[in-house]
């Protein structure tokens, strides 16, 4: 009972930071402030609320409008490692977010499978040809880097990838594509048309060879000379065989028709930071094609949208990356604003405590993150999770995870971002082998099964909407 009165306590102190402070109350405000300032940094808070939830507060006022109104788009980003990639963890919340509140567009999507590399079900990508990939993990800041945190490019011609969606429940109305730099080099079609052309050949004849038959008989057959037949079956002598075939030139004339593929590119409305494209009617298709007079190409992403309000959930993770990867890249950030997006929810560390990242390195590449990510778009409100608990080398506890979620808590109201702790909502280091136990584990006790990052984005999704009702009871 006493943690549920505290846990009240903190949602009147976060919340009301944002509403008319009464002046007067100064000697009650001190004791709360300072009382409520030691509870965020200690590690017992409850795991079932967000901390510092008054630093979404303007996240939670347009969800409101949302469920009340339903009369508006909410777009959560969630940027993470390999856990976002595979889009388990971040695909269980936009589930229950979309459920909710109703579902806006997937959001953002890669062909991941054309890069060599796993991502989620939900559209399939098929190309004519190859491409190159480069992961924002490797050095080279001269490849073309940006929102997806992988490159994909190449300099081939006259080629089409096809992007269809599996799942029904997103198809798309509004579609927007990254390029580096915003340089048009691709377009889109909807519908391609079959061009049929007609030309006239000399017919031609298979002719089986018969046990007995002569090159001369062959050709007296079929009226035409030796040296014909011979020459347009590459024979350097007069010996057949029985059995084996022969094209047999001919005098004679036939119309053949030859047909070909032509895609129709649509209008695009270039934008700061992406082409647009929108229908009247929901798309399950789209061809990615070549623009005229280029020769090079490379694709950043696209960012599907439905007609209707509700949530677009986009999730863009790069298998062991690290918040440093992110901010090697500039033109990660300059894509940014392309997502309009009302919460960046931030899942590393992960990959920087096996790195052996100290916790003070950690933080100063995630505020770098978020300061760069808040510049571009600096309406959004920020929700960072603390890494999971892991086992180095399958035995050892990690302690930089314990650390770096330790700091997050501590940091959050002074550095204006809400935080869910993660490493303690799955009971931290000392739990991870009943965690693999139950199913909830890969075998190297770092990266979670399917099942428990689904677990994950149960949990967090439980803990967002917890803190949500207290702001309702607090407006």
């Amino acid at each position: 009972m006493q943690i549920k009165i505290l846990i009240f306590i903190l949602f009147i102190f976060q919340f009301g930071q944002c509403q008319q402070i009464d002046t007067t109350a100064v000697d009650t405000e001190e004791v709360t402030h300072e009382f409520l300032e030691d509870s965020l940094r200690g590690d017992s808070m409850a795991t079932d609320v967000v901390l510092n939830g008054g630093a979404i507060q303007h996240f939670f006022e347009k969800l409101q409008q949302l469920e009340q109104n339903k009369d508006c788009k909410l777009r959560i980003v969630h940027i993470g490692d390999s856990h976002i990639q595979a889009d388990f963890f971040s695909g269980e919340m936009r589930s229950l977010f979309q459920e909710k509140f109703g579902n806006g567009g997937l959001g953002f999507t890669f062909p991941y499978n054309l890069a060599k590399t796993n991502g989620n079900y939900f559209i399939k990508y098929k190309s004519s040809v190859g491409f190159e990939n480069y992961r924002n993990i490797y050095p080279d800041t001269t490849k073309p880097v940006g929102l997806s945190g992988i490159a994909l490019y190449n300099s081939a011609k006259d080629f089409a990838v096809e992007l269809s969606v599996r799942d029904t429940s997103y198809t798309f109305s509004n579609v927007k594509m990254l390029m580096p730099h915003n340089q048009k080099c691709f377009d889109l079609a909807t519908a391609s048309k079959e061009i049929v052309m007609e030309s006239v050949e000399f017919k031609k004849i298979v002719h089986t060879i018969k046990r007995g038959e002569a090159l001369s008989i062959i050709a007296e057959k079929y009226h035409v000379s030796i040296a014909a037949i011979k020459k347009e079956n590459h024979l350097r002598s007069n010996n057949i065989q029985a059995g084996k075939k022969l094209i047999i030139p001919t005098k004679e004339t036939e119309t053949k028709k030859i047909s070909r593929t032509e895609f129709i590119p649509l209008e695009l409305i270039k934008g700061k930071t992406s082409c647009t494209y929108y229908s009247q009617e929901p798309l399950d298709k789209l061809y990615i094609i070549p623009a005229e007079n280029q020769s090079d190409f490379a694709l950043n992403g696209l960012i599907l949208e439905k007609n209707t309000a509700g949530i677009v959930y986009s999730s863009i993770g790069v298998n062991g990356a690290k918040a440093s990867d992110y901010n090697k890249f500039s033109m990660f950030f300059e894509q940014i604003p392309a997502l309009e997006a009302d919460l960046f929810i931030i899942s590393l560390g992960t990959n920087e405590s096996f790195d052996k990242k100290e916790t003070e390195e950690y933080y100063a590449q995630l505020q770098q993150m978020i300061t760069k990510i808040k510049a571009e778009n600096p309406g959004a409100d920020i929700l960072l999770t603390t890494p999971p608990p892991s086992l180095l080398k399958r035995r050892y506890p990690n302690a930089l995870a314990k650390d770096y979620a330790a700091l997050l808590v501590e940091k959050a109201s002074e550095d204006n971002f809400a935080v869910w702790n993660l490493y303690k909502a799955m009971g931290g280091n000392e739990r991870v082998s009943q965690n693999s136990a139950q199913g909830l584990m890969a075998k190297d006790k770092v990266h979670y099964s399917k099942a428990g990052y689904e677990k994950q984005g149960e949990m967090f999704f439980e803990a967002l909407m917890n803190t949500y009702e207290q702001f309702k009871l607090l407006k």
